[in-house]
Order: structure tokens, then C-alpha cells, then sequence
């Protein structure tokens, strides 16, 4: 493959990689351990956190629950960010002759 071929791929899966990256910061993805609700989005920023008042006033199981909640969140961002990026880094893959 020409080198002007190489730079027209790159360009086009960096294009890919924006829209990747505009589409991930519209998901939101929630999570729910115990009354604790946290919200991140797909570049795994959080966006909301919802506590229950059931256990407003029991700060070890609310700092429990809110870990466990943010990771899960965080995790499922994660998964859902690999899914949508695997195209284009194929691709990239494919531009260096490596399968």
C-alpha cells in the first residue's frame, strides 16, 4: 500500500475514532448497588449520583455502595467504549499489514 493510501486510512480512522468519541459522551450508563444510583457517561465521566434515603445515614454502607456502583459503571462504560472503538482499531491493524 502507497504511502498516500496509508494517510487517507489514517485520516479516515481518525475521523472514525471522533464520531466514536462524540457517540460515547452521549451514552449514559447506570448503575444501582444498594440505593446508591451513579450515572457515568461513555468517556466514563460521572453525571449523577442518587442516594437512597434508606441509608442516608449510614455512611460505611453508603461509601460501600457507592464504590461499588461507580465501578460497575465505570466497567460497563469500559466494555461499551472497546466494543464501539474494535472497528477502528482493526482497522489501524490492517493499515500495518498485522491481522
Amino acid at each position: 500500500m502507497g504511502f498516500m493510501n496509508q494517510a487517507k486510512d489514517m485520516y479516515k480512522l481518525q475521523k472514525q475514532a471522533k464520531q466514536i468519541k462524540k457517540e460515547l459522551k452521549n451514552i449514559h450508563i447506570e448503575s444501582e448497588v444498594d440505593g446508591v444510583v451513579i450515572t457515568v457517561d461513555g468517556e466514563q465521566h460521572f453525571l449523577d449520583v442518587k442516594i437512597a434515603e434508606a441509608i442516608a445515614g449510614d455512611a460505611k454502607r453508603m461509601g460501600k455502595a457507592f464504590l461499588e456502583a461507580a465501578n460497575k459503571a465505570i466497567k460497563k462504560s469500559q466494555t461499551i467504549g472497546a466494543e464501539k472503538m474494535k472497528d477502528v482499531m482493526g482497522g489501524l491493524s490492517g493499515m500495518f499489514g498485522q491481522n
